[in-house]
Order: C-alpha cells, then structure tokens, then sequence
C-alpha cells in the first residue's frame, strides 16, 4: 500500500480520552464528548508517546472487530497490556489471542457446549431466577446489585461450570478482590487485572478441580473442558484456569451491570417499563438488547496495528494502537435514530453490547440474554412497584459501566397470581398513553442525571 501523506490526527480541544479526569465527568457529558468525536473525519488520537486512536464510529468499531489480521487482539486488549510474566503464571485468557492459538481453544470450549448442557444450563437459568426472587420477596428490598444482580451470573457460571457450594463463598471473595481496581482513583486510572492474589486463589482452586474431574468425570463444564475429546484435545489446568477467570471476571460483571442498569432504566422510563409489564414475552428480546445498548456494560476494548491498513478515514501502520469505544458506537446517531433514548421497542438494534463480531464476539452472548428475560420476567410476575428508589452508585471507569448498588423496593404478590408479569394501573400501558406515572423522582448524583442511565 502506498502510503499518502497524512494530516495531523483532528482533535477535540477539550476532550482527553487519555486523562483520568475525563472518566470522573457526568455520564451526560461524555456521551456528548463522543458524539462530537464521531463527528470528527477520522479518528483521533489521544495520550503522549505511543498513544492510541480512538475508534468512536459504528462502522469502525465493527469493522476493526472483523479485521484481525490487521486490528490484533495481542499482546492484550486492556491498558495496560498484561504483563508477561502475569501469562505465564496465569495463562493466556482467550480475549488476547489471535489466529490458530485463539481459534484453538475456542473449539475446544465450543465442543465442550453440548446441545445437552445448553439444555440443562437452560432450565437451570429458569430455576436459578424462581429461587433468588423467591429470597427476595421473603427478606424485602435492599440493595438490587448484592441480593438480585450480582447474584443471578455468579451462580449460573458455577453450576455450569460445576463449582461445589462449599467453595462458591470463597470464589465470590476472589472475584470481588479480582476487579476492585477497575475504575478511576486518585487521578489515575485503575485497571483490571490487579487483584493477583485472588486470581492466584482462582487459579489453584481450578488446577484442583481439574484434577478431580479428570479422575472422576461429572456431567459439568469442568469435565467437558478437562477431559480430551474426540480429536484428543482439552484444556490444561492453566487454560481452564484462565477460562474460568474471563468467564467470572467478565460474564458475571457484565451481566450483573447489565441487570442493574436494567432497573435503573425501567424505573427512569415507566413508558418502557409498563409496555414490558403488560406484553413481556412480545417486548423482552427487544428490553433486553435495548439494556444492553443503552447501558453498553464493556465502554472498550484495544487491539494492536499488526499490518498497514486504511479504516475511518485514516492510515494506520503496525505498532500502533486503536481502541474501540462500544459505548460511543452503540450512540451512533448514523446507526440508531434518537440514540439517546431508552426504547424497547427499537428495531431493528444492531448494537456492539457483546462486540462487533468476528472470531472474538462474546460466547456467552446467549446466556446473558436468557439469564436477564428470565430474571425480569420472576420480578415482574411476583411483585409489584419493582423501582429503584435512588439513581446507582457507579464506578467511573473507562473500562466498564459498573454499578456499585442500587437501592430498591417493591410490593410482593402473592404466589397464586398469574404467571403472567403485572402491570398495574400506574405502571400500564394507559397511563403511558397519559403521560404515564411520575417517575421517581431522584436526587442528583454525580455522573448521572435524574433521567440519564447512559455510559
């Protein structure tokens, strides 16, 4: 490729994707940050040194996903890269690597989701969300994140995966320690990665479990990961170690955000929530993708320039490095009209909430669908004025969209009404004719307007 003679990068003077402070700004004002950015020619480049460019773009972010041989996933797709020796010790985790390794393990995982398990892991997400409601509605409101979101992906991960009950406390411990350190702190970026201890702890209780299960086979994912299958291939101790850590660190998180912010949203928009209340199996695959986008649970992601290659408008050359901002891609007024909005009604939604496609899209994606229909669908049919009664307390961060709690309330109903989820009077389609109930009225918060649950 002939390479032309490049302008210098366009700017935004005031906005600094690389500065810590940007992340600590209202929710409202980086989202109009990034509309700007889109706006721009190409994309920009932010931070000293090596820096990187900041692909804001629908069509960039998706393009650049499908594009592997040019936008690589390794050496790391979170800054900073992980160290080295934090590989060999912990092992690899799959969002890093790229061509045949990648492509590897991720045929052994995907045999290893039989048409049988996926069955199970079903009925299971159904029966997991019948028992947390049901603990709900017996102890009363609290905190939504601790007693219901946090919840519903932590254990649908360990039963999947076969985590006996007795280690699960310790696990939740090591998860927690694991991710504390991703956010914005004393003017400086924290990242994730940084609870070695816990991911130590993690990775000796899965060497363990992978020897049982190798000894003693059980009808689990463990088992199906750890235990050679037709071609003779499986998962190493430390493969299985790594696997289990993204599958902790990065589904239960997202999901739980995801969940959180569901609430936040329903409650903020009662049209939205009455629309789902009176008709839920109609409207929740569109709630649920349209949580997804609003909330965008992963803000980016970063791959390394491993072949000179032209996207957005730019010429990138090997060594450089782009990150793709989903939280500015699933605001992309070129792809959703009035992006702004929360409407679940929204179709088509060809949101990046699970990426933008290619080899690295989000295995779980479907899990994480199912777990979130099934959960509102047990809080709407067994309660009634399910809200939030104060805006989440977030995590500024310029990783992921972290709800740190939620408080909640709402009124039981009894076990004996229909299975089908309430709408009352208040909350119902006719009063979204009206003009609806008046929305809950929240104090201000820092990073989030009364009405704004966006990243």
């Amino acid at each position: 490729m002939e390479i032309p003679v490049q302008a210098s990068p366009p700017r935004v003077e005031d906005v600094d994707l690389a500065d810590p402070s940007f992340w600590e700004l209202p929710r409202a004002r980086r989202l109009e940050s990034f509309a700007r950015l889109r706006a721009l020619g190409a994309p920009a480049r932010f931070g000293s040194g090596p820096g990187f460019h900041a692909l804001v773009r629908h069509a960039d972010v998706r393009e650049a996903s499908r594009r592997p041989g040019e936008f690589a996933s390794a050496p790391g797709v979170t800054t900073p890269e992980p160290a080295a020796w934090a590989k060999a010790l912990f092992g690899n985790s799959m969002v890093n690597l790229d061509g045949a390794e990648h492509a590897a393990l991720r045929k052994i995982v995907f045999r290893a989701f039989t048409p049988r398990l996926l069955s199970a892991a079903e009925d299971n997400v159904r029966a997991v969300a019948a028992r947390i409601v049901d603990e709900v509605v017996r102890d009363g409101p609290g905190d939504f994140v601790a007693s219901v979101a946090s919840r519903m992906p932590f254990e649908i991960i360990c039963d999947l995966m076969g985590i006996p009950g007795s280690r699960r406390t310790e696990i939740a411990r090591s998860v927690d320690e694991a991710s504390e350190n991703v956010g914005v702190a004393r003017r400086r970026l924290r990242v994730p990665g940084r609870g070695l201890r816990a991911l130590a702890r993690m990775q000796l209780m899965m060497a363990k479990l992978a020897r049982e299960r190798r000894r003693e086979p059980e009808d689990d994912l463990i088992s199906a990961l750890v235990c050679a299958d037709i071609d003779g291939e499986a998962l190493s101790s430390r493969e299985l170690g790594a696997f289990f850590s993204l599958l902790l660190v990065a589904g239960v998180e997202t999901t739980r955000n995801a969940i959180a912010h569901g609430l936040a949203l329903l409650t903020d928009h009662p049209g939205q929530y009455g629309l789902l209340a009176a008709d839920f199996a109609r409207y929740a695959d569109g709630a649920v993708d349209e949580i997804v986008r609003h909330s965008t649970p992963i803000i980016q992601f970063r791959r390394t320039v491993v072949a000179e290659c032209e996207l957005g408008g730019r010429v990138f050359r090997p060594g450089e490095k782009v990150v793709l901002f989903y939280a500015s891609a699933n605001r992309d007024e070129a792809v959703f009209e009035n992006p702004d909005a929360f409407d679940i009604t929204r179709a088509p939604n060809p949101h990046l909430g699970y990426g933008g496609g290619g080899p690295h899209y989000c295995l779980g994606a479907h899990l994480a669908r199912q777990e979130m229909k099934a959960l509102f669908h047990e809080l709407l049919t067994r309660t009634r004025g399910l809200r939030a009664l104060a805006p989440p307390t977030l995590v500024d961060s310029s990783f992921d969209n972290r709800v740190g709690a939620l408080p909640f309330t709402f009124t039981p109903l009894p076990r004996t009404a229909s299975s089908a989820p309430k709408a009352t009077p208040a909350e119902g389609p006719a009063a979204s004719r009206a003009g609806g109930p008046a929305p809950v009225r929240r104090p201000a918060a820092p990073g989030l307007p009364g009405t704004e649950a966006g990243a």
